[in-house]
């Protein structure tokens, strides 16, 4: 029924996965065993922006439980498929990706290296830039944060993009939400403790606030003794 042409059909199948897969790991193991992958990849390319966010909603609700969920998603080629969905569409479709990807992320450092591998952190970082809404930003932010709390090597690949000053930027900013500034900082946070790659610590000891530099500051004296 997920092939089916019916958009509107599509969208109560997906929709129906996903609050059974959400429950358990029983259940979304069920789900899986049902033979939902590659097939559900196909919605990721659907014309129908519904479509296209319910399937994200889906594969999220798997991805979430535990490891092994989410490497099978990432063996199937799940993460790279919703990478490339997260980049078609804009707004409120993205979020339950963008949720995807830090979800596979957190669970171990080789399910964080898939997401870098496939290009994911570029487009979290563009989510976190480009989105007027300050949920977006928010998931977009805690995702980055899971990507890069692993390794220093994790940390690099997401300072490299240059993320850490629009974090640094949105966690001070008046305007921000409150939960946008609260998981900004956890993603700061989570990535200076582990990144040490100077060119991305070294504004921080010109623009940071004291409960953050801190943080960079440990890392100096870590590189120092190293």
């Amino acid at each position: 029924m997920i092939l089916n042409p019916d958009e509107k059909l599509k969208h109560q199948v997906l929709s129906a996965l996903s609050h059974i897969a959400k429950h358990s790991v029983d259940l979304a193991e069920m789900v899986v065993e049902a033979e939902i992958f590659p097939v559900v990849l196909t919605c990721l390319k659907d014309k129908d922006d519904y479509v296209k966010k319910n399937a994200c909603t889906l594969i999220r609700e798997i991805a979430k439980h535990t490891p092994e969920l989410s490497q099978l998603i990432v063996n199937a080629g799940g993460v790279a498929a919703v990478i490339d969905c997260i980049e078609s569409c804009k707004g409120n479709i993205r979020l339950p990706g963008i949720m995807m990807l830090g979800y596979v992320a957190a669970h171990s450092e080789n399910l964080a290296m898939a997401v870098i591998i496939s290009k994911g952190v570029p487009q979290l970082s563009a989510c976190l830039s480009e989105e007027p809404e300050d949920h977006i930003k928010a998931a977009a932010a805690w995702a980055l944060g899971q990507v890069g709390r692993h390794t220093p090597e994790h940390a690099r690949a997401v300072a490299i993009t240059d993320v850490l000053p629009v974090l640094l930027a949105l966690y001070l900013s008046t305007e921000s939400s409150e939960d946008l500034q609260v998981k900004s900082k956890k993603a700061i946070k989570n990535i200076i403790q582990k990144c040490t790659y100077l060119p991305a610590l070294e504004p921080f000891l010109y623009d940071a606030p004291p409960n953050i530099l801190k943080y960079v500051t440990g890392q100096f004296s870590k590189i120092i003794v190293d």
